[in-house]
This record gives structure tokens, sequence and C-alpha cells, in this order.
């Protein structure tokens, strides 16, 4: 029996949150941390034993896969910060780059043909390994539609490193969704906000996984 990933999740605003509620309740074990620690301490207890409250610094130090649930802009921070806690981690990078607009909606604040995912890509630590993961559906698809039945609807997933698939495919599993690779960070464009595999994009809607690769 192979021993899963340990997990952290940096961030607990409504996909973080959502994100530890999902792994505890597929019966994982998870290191929460927040700019907070009351709001780390008070999440934990709600969840139980498999939820260990951290600070950031030790939530990266003891877990393999470190789920960045903070704003676009935080992410650098964090990897200037951390940059030699997160080597040899793989990080899980949900963010969208958007931004109120004035018409109270939501604007890209990126380049139209750029992705957060090759961006952040770029200016990765040395020695982790970046996944395109869990920002592919709002914090309320994403709490509704875990251990969805008789048919599991789908996170997207994009890795360059083939390598760590199965502990990500693994830990999607256990937040209740099933999971489906578009390719490498290339195409992470495809599941951020406004991409063809978004929920605020031209998929409009969860999907299962033969929806979903007929969309691929």
């Amino acid at each position: 029996m192979t021993t899963k990933s340990k997990v952290a999740i940096i961030g607990l605003g409504n996909i973080g949150k959502t994100i530890a509620q999902n792994t505890v309740k597929g019966n994982r074990p998870v290191y929460i941390a927040s700019r907070k620690k009351e709001d780390a301490t008070a999440l934990a207890q709600e969840l139980g034993n498999l939820a260990t409250p951290s600070d950031t610094a030790d939530a990266i130090k003891n877990a393999d896969i470190i789920v960045l649930s903070v704003w676009f802009n935080t992410i650098q921070e964090l990897f200037e910060k951390y940059g030699t806690e997160l080597a040899g981690k793989i990080i899980i990078d949900p963010s969208n780059p958007i931004a109120p607009d004035e018409n109270g909606g939501f604007k890209k604040i990126i380049g139209e043909k750029e992705s957060a995912g090759q961006l952040n890509a770029a200016i990765l630590p040395k020695g982790a390994t970046l996944v395109k993961a869990f920002g592919t559906l709002g914090a309320g698809s994403l709490a509704a539609a875990a251990y969805q039945h008789p048919e599991k609807s789908v996170l997207f997933y994009a890795s360059d490193d083939a390598t760590v698939d199965n502990s990500i495919e693994e830990f999607i599993l256990d937040n209740g969704f099933d999971a489906v690779k578009v390719g490498g960070l290339d195409q992470s464009i495809r599941i951020e906000v406004f991409g063809d595999l978004h929920e605020f994009g031209a998929l409009g809607k969860t999907v299962t996984v033969s929806e979903a690769k007929s969309k691929i």
C-alpha cells in the first residue's frame, strides 16, 4: 500500500476553505495555514482531527503537495519568501488572474493570451513543480459538486511533469472529483477564468468525464 502525499493548503478564502473541507471529507489529513493563525485554528476545530492548523513555513515543510489558494499576485510574494522551503514540493496553483471591473463583473489583469500558470511557472522556485488545478470551478460549485453521484464531476488540471500526475489525480479524487488532464502548462489558459474549460468561460457548468473528454 502506497503512502499518500501529505497536503498543505495555504490561504483560507472561499476556495482554500472548500478544498480543506473536501479533503477532510475524503478522509485525508491536511495542514492548513492562513495569514491569521486564528483562522486556521478555527477551521481546524470545525473540521476535526484530520485538519492541523499551522503557520505557512511549517505547513510547507511538513507537506509534499502545497496548494497556494491565494490571489494571483500573492503567489509571487510566497515564491520569494519561501523559495528555499518550496524546493522539491509539488505546488498547486488554483489562481485566476482577475480583478473586479467597473461594471460589477471581473476583468483579466494579465495579457489576453497570457495564463497565470505559465507566468507562475516562469518564476517557480528552483526544484519545485507547478501544477495548475482546483481553479476551474467557483467555490460554490467546488463545494456543491464534490462527491456527486452517480457520476463525479470533473476537475481539470495541467502539468509539465508527468511524474506528479498520479499524486495530483489521487488528491483530486480525495476531494470528490474525477481528474482530467488537459496537457502541459501551456494549456493553463483553457482552465482559467474565461477559458473554454472553465465554469466561468465557454464551458459554463460542471461536467462529467465523458462530457469533459468531448471538449478537450
